[in-house]
């Protein structure tokens, strides 16, 4: 009876057995980010046990804190609050978005830490200079969650 060859037997091997961590493609890398980052970011979300950070959340939530405060002009803009608690929904509100960017930033290493933390830092700025301080806010809050919020039927953050 003829032999098989050791190569057609590795290959059935690994068929059995399915892809390796080592076989997955790389993750896409998030707007802004170098891929250093980007790996980084990516390997908290899959690793993470919060409810609200999963894999692509930080991503989802640069992009909506960049969509919010997009449009140009010097009018001022007004987050509203989202009554979906679920974790996809609640990304529409852009103080949660910037939550979930907190939560990350506390938990990625320091040289990663810093590169996010220098993009939300120029998006933060623009959002105190686009929205307007609330006087009767708690105080505990975040100063973002201390700004006025808008009107949560328009959704567009104008009015």
């Amino acid at each position: 009876m003829p032999r098989r060859r050791p190569g057609s037997l590795r290959a059935a091997q690994w068929l059995r057995q399915g892809a390796r961590w080592w076989d997955t493609p790389a993750p896409d890398r998030i707007h802004g980010l170098s891929a250093r980052t980007s790996l980084a970011v990516h390997r908290h979300e899959a690793l993470s046990a919060d409810y609200f950070v999963f894999p692509g959340v930080t991503d989802h939530a640069l992009r909506r804190y960049e969509a919010f405060l997009r449009p140009a002009g010097r009018k001022p803009r007004y987050p509203y609050g989202d009554d979906c608690g679920c974790r996809g929904c609640s990304l529409r509100d852009v103080r949660h978005a910037r939550d979930v960017l907190g939560t990350v930033l506390r938990n990625l290493p320091p040289r990663d830490r810093a590169e996010l933390a220098r993009t939300v830092a120029a998006l933060d700025a623009e959002y105190r200079a686009r929205t307007l301080p609330d006087p009767l806010a708690d105080r505990r809050l975040r100063w973002w969650h201390r700004r006025l919020q808008g009107c949560p039927f328009t959704q567009s953050g104008r009015t």
